[in-house]
């Protein structure tokens, strides 16, 4: 996949020693311990009350930022590419989020699929395009401290899901909804190194077949921010535990700055267990409007 080698590439320029962000001499280690306090201090001191700088997930992402403050807001659009064995699935959302209060955030989100034949098997079923929900949820950080560097939240995603377009005659516009409480948990360990847990049951309920379905999503991030810049570079393994079958996905990502209220996001995906799909990429742009 393309992304897969695009990411590779951006790793390599960032961390290269000729391109200054991995000189091990003693004024380069000083200057780079004092461009990460300046930075962390900004991001958490600039205004009250207190928030902790963490590195959040560009797939799965946070609804707001950890420890939000009033008046915070951002636009997400993502594009994504999977390979389905028998087909290829496109996805598409646009997202806003923003904070009312203090620790406070909430989100409106609209996903998008589109299928199309990759060629392998021309014979198979396509499943048909379609607006696949809409998603509404807020989290709040209930405890936020800058001496552990540590920041917990919990919320709620509430996703109307939609009927395929192929079906709209046919079926009622809505085909189910899904209830996703969660719980979050992030860590900065030093100036650079990030952990995060978002963990959470799902449950799907089908209007039609009146049948429910549940499952478990723990997903655990690993990250390094780049020192005194918002980029980083890292992994998030999306975990599905449903039905007694465990799933996982890898995604290696990446996060770049382009101006100071925008940046890109770039992840690459690897299922463990490639019969359901294969290799994924997926894109995030993300907006900042001042606040």
């Amino acid at each position: 996949m393309k992304s897969v080698w695009i990411l590779l590439g951006l790793v390599v320029y960032l961390l290269h020693p000729g391109l200054g962000f991995a000189q091990t001499t003693d004024s380069t280690a000083i200057n780079r311990a004092q461009a990460d306090m300046d930075y962390i201090e900004e991001i958490e001191d600039s205004r009250e009350p207190d928030k902790v700088l963490h590195a959040e997930p560009l797939y799965i992402d946070l609804i707001r930022d950890l420890g939000a403050r009033k008046g915070e807001r951002e636009w997400n659009v993502g594009l994504g590419l999977t390979d389905r064995l028998n087909y290829d699935s496109y996805q598409a959302l646009v997202e806003y989020e923003w904070a009312p209060v203090d620790r406070l955030g909430l989100e409106v989100e609209v996903p998008f699929t589109f299928y199309t034949r990759n060629g392998k098997d021309h014979n198979g079923s396509l499943p048909s395009n379609r607006v696949e929900s809409l998603k509404t949820a807020f989290q709040y950080s209930f405890f936020v401290s800058e001496k552990l560097k540590t920041t917990m939240a919990f919320g709620y995603i509430n996703e109307l899901e939609f009927t395929e377009f192929n079906q709209l005659r046919s079926s009622l516009l809505l085909r189910g909804n899904v209830y996703n409480p969660f719980f979050i948990i992030a860590k900065r360990w030093r100036d650079n190194y990030h952990t995060l847990i978002y963990t959470g049951p799902r449950f799907e309920q089908h209007f039609r077949t009146r049948d429910w379905h549940s499952a478990y999503e723990i997903n655990s991030n690993f990250h390094y921010m780049i020192t005194g810049t918002r980029n980083f570079i890292g992994i998030e393994l999306n975990k599905h535990v449903a039905r007694g079958q465990f799933d996982m996905v890898m995604r290696p990502q990446m996060r770049l700055g382009i101006a100071n209220n925008l940046m890109v996001g770039i992840v690459a995906g690897i299922p463990v267990n490639r019969s359901n799909e294969r290799l994924s990429s997926f894109i995030r742009l993300i907006y900042e409007p001042s606040h």
